[in-house]
């Protein structure tokens, strides 16, 4: 027999079998060293549970009293690492339980009745997923928070920027880091919309079929803070759906924070120089006095590959489960609660390297003032006065590659073009050609602001959704 079972041989399913488990099983299928951080959740559920049989007349005031002392002690010695997990403890589940009847005592042993670990792993697994994306949510609005502050502190400043990694056209520094900033408005959305759909409780489905016993579904989950009850117990012990979601949800954000953590490395580079790293929010070499490196930019852009990985895995576990419950759902914890803890990681490192980089605006600004990068304001003057866009492509193109061929520099070229002239000399002035874009949601310096206060309104009202979530 087993030292991995309790002392006397028993398991919760000692009653089927003639022999305990054997020692491989329960080294293979033990999941307490991850699941113990659904402590909280559990005793919530554990509770509720409990007051819905007091409601069915399941259990009496003595009974259950006894249960919620012994519940409080437990939730004691879990918050405060005194609790003595058992060799039969596979999961937090068991270990509470066992705890729970080692107090009570016959009271005890009432508390799982009319339930199955089937339901009550998955209450619980949706109780931390809704604590846990709302964390999220507001580690988000902190990177967001930070990105504003350095949009507005931007004033005119502006760069090059980029298509296929070459320059393209001039935009504002407080226009590209508020394309992070939407990028994130975007995450959070989707992480509250998951929320909303994990806000569902199975509590009462039990092993698959609901019970004969009178439970109380609807006030359990009430008790919970759940807004919705389970409609079908099948789907409801089986439903893995909120944990894909909250996995594709992460790993995008994780997408998101590579990107700005490649543009980063990038800015931090000699070659474009356009940021200088906060020595607390970067690292050295061993071997090269010199080096400064951005550590935290490239382990978000790594660690990217990770969050992928955990949602692929994951539905690719579910995608050949019958119905209802498997084993193999037990392989759903350990991606989320890592996904969970590389993203409030990464956003709180990105945040302070954000926050305490320094913008070398000059630099930038040197990059972007190539006479070359306002070859379309160009153009779209030519079109002001009526030439198609296609042959003002033509024309200002032309200009270009004579300049490039060293006949000319580009602005003696475009003033002795007598359909540009000094007009379109002007353009190439240091400065100039940012400041001509003027569409809603571009990059000139009246639309950003424009967009700039709209974002801090939309802050602002995502802060309360957050709140109020």
């Amino acid at each position: 027999m087993s030292d991995l079972t309790e002392g006397d041989g028993k398991t919760l399913w000692h009653g089927r079998f003639a022999d305990g488990p054997a020692e491989q099983l329960l080294a293979y299928t033990v999941s307490l060293p991850y699941d113990q951080r659904l402590y909280p959740d559990d005793i919530a559920g554990s509770r509720a549970h409990v007051r819905g049989l007091v409601r069915g007349g399941l259990l009496d005031g003595d009974e259950a009293a006894a249960i919620f002392a012994a519940l409080d002690q437990v939730e004691e010695e879990l918050a405060g690492g005194t609790f003595e997990f058992g060799p039969a403890d596979e999961d937090i589940h068991t270990a509470v339980e066992r705890r729970v009847t080692e107090i009570a005592g016959a009271a005890g042993g009432k508390i799982h009745t009319g339930r199955s670990r089937n339901d009550q792993v998955a209450t619980d697994l949706r109780l931390y997923t809704k604590r846990a994306l709302g964390e999220v949510a507001e580690a988000v609005l902190a990177l967001q928070q930070v990105l504003l502050a350095r949009a507005d502190a931007a004033g005119d400043a502006y760069l090059p920027g980029y298509t296929h990694l070459q320059r393209a056209q001039p935009v504002q520094l407080r226009h590209h880091l508020l394309a992070h900033g939407w990028a994130l408005a975007r995450d959070l959305d989707r992480l509250l919309d998951t929320r909303k759909r994990a806000d569902v409780s199975p509590l009462g489905a039990g092993a698959l079929a609901g019970s004969s016993l009178p439970l109380d579904p609807s006030g359990t989950a009430k008790d919970l803070g759940f807004e919705n009850v389970f409609e079908n117990s099948l789907d409801a012990v089986s439903d893995r759906d909120f944990v894909a979601e909250a996995l594709f949800d992460l790993a995008l954000l994780g997408i998101h924070l590579s990107r700005i953590g490649e543009e980063v490395c990038l800015w931090a580079s000699d070659e474009f120089g356009f940021l200088k790293l906060d020595d607390a929010y970067s690292t050295g070499s061993s071997m090269m006095p010199q080096k400064k490196n951005p550590d935290i930019a490239e382990l978000a852009r790594g660690k990217s590959g990770r969050l992928i990985g955990h949602l692929t895995g994951l539905l690719t576990t579910l995608k050949g489960l019958p119905l209802t419950y498997n084993r193999d759902l037990q392989e759903d914890k350990e991606p989320l609660f890592d996904a969970v803890d590389q993203i409030v990681l990464a956003l709180a490192a990105m945040s302070g390297l954000l926050a305490t980089s320094t913008f070398v605006t000059d630099r930038m600004a040197e990059a972007a003032d190539s006479p070359y990068a306002a070859a379309t304001d160009l153009a779209e003057l030519l079109v002001e006065g009526g030439m198609p866009f296609r042959e003002a492509h033509a024309v200002v193109g032309e200009i270009v590659r004579r300049a490039l061929d060293g006949e000319a520099t580009m602005a003696e070229l475009v003033a002795g073009d007598p359909r540009l002239g000094e007009a379109g000399a002007a353009i190439l002035e240091p400065g100039v050609s940012v400041t001509r874009r003027t569409t809603r949601g571009g990059a000139g310096p009246v639309p950003v602001a424009a967009q700039l206060e709209r974002f801090r309104s939309r802050l602002a009202d995502d802060a309360a959704r957050v709140a109020s979530a």
